[in-house]
């Protein structure tokens, strides 16, 4: 994803993701907790399209961010709501959303904008925010039973947010010392290749003949590893991921790939 469309069609796909977990839930259903630990599938559900909300019709600024409050009163707003009433707040303000970025010039995109990660591109912030979306319907998803599709524009897009962080994950987290290395195959409908070695510092490359280990995930888990939002435990039971090379080391890494949450 590079351009404005791109983006706004991303952002299409993450809406329609979203109605469909939460169409025709009933209110018990949306007191179902979610993988986020203060909220439930209904609180959830209103954070993430309350930041939306809150997007619609924000400038790109390169100093502040958008109004959270606006999102923070649409979570208020929601508890009252009846299961068929907050669906259509959560369509409503998702068709809002995409009307509005469709009416943005093109060049839109690469403008100064604040971002979660600091000063970026607007066209940046738009790739986190698919990402956001992306990792919070699964937060709703998951707990409810409901499998959502691990392919297209909003997985690919999610899987880059990782992908960029692989040196610091491998260094960090996992620990790689030097003259080490690692490769993850991601397995389902965004399949890639991901490789890190370390060389006085861990860093992606583009190649590797004998990495220390390799390790092997789905789309959904991998990612949700990442974001520390699933148990290690329980993907490595259910063989979503799975290591071959140095047994140690392999384990150990399917155990810490969080670098967020």
């Amino acid at each position: 994803m590079t351009s404005l469309a791109d983006y706004a069609a991303a952002h299409r796909i993450a809406y329609d993701e979203l109605a469909s977990v939460i169409t025709g839930l009933n209110d018990d259903q949306l007191a179902t907790q979610s993988l986020c630990p203060d909220w439930d599938v209904r609180a959830c559900a209103a954070h993430a399209i309350g930041v939306d909300k809150a997007l619609t019709g924000w400038v790109p600024d390169p100093e502040n961010l958008f109004d959270f409050a606006i999102a923070a009163r649409f979570m208020e707003e929601a508890v009252l709501m009846s299961p068929a009433e907050f669906a259509s707040a959560v369509a409503a303000i998702a068709d809002a959303r995409v009307a509005d970025l469709e009416s943005l010039d093109p060049s839109v995109v690469d403008e100064p904008s604040m971002t979660p990660v600091g000063p970026q591109a607007y066209g940046n912030f738009l790739q986190i925010r698919v990402f956001d979306l992306w990792v919070h319907n699964r937060d709703i998803a998951i707990p409810l039973g409901v499998e959502l599709p691990d392919g297209g524009p909003t997985a690919e897009q999610a899987l880059n947010e990782v992908h960029r962080s692989m040196g610091y994950i491998a260094g960090k987290k996992i620990g790689l010392e030097d003259g080490m290395s690692m490769t993850v195959e991601v397995t389902g409908g965004a399949p890639r290749t991901i490789h890190v070695a370390v060389d006085g510092r861990a860093g992606l490359i583009g190649s590797l003949d004998d990495p220390t280990f390799t390790l092997t995930a789905d789309t959904e888990t991998f990612v949700m590893l990442a974001c520390g939002r699933v148990d290690p435990q329980a993907r490595i039971d259910g063989g979503r991921i799975s290591w071959t090379g140095d047994p140690e080391w392999g384990e150990k890494a399917a155990r810490n790939l969080r670098f967020t949450m």
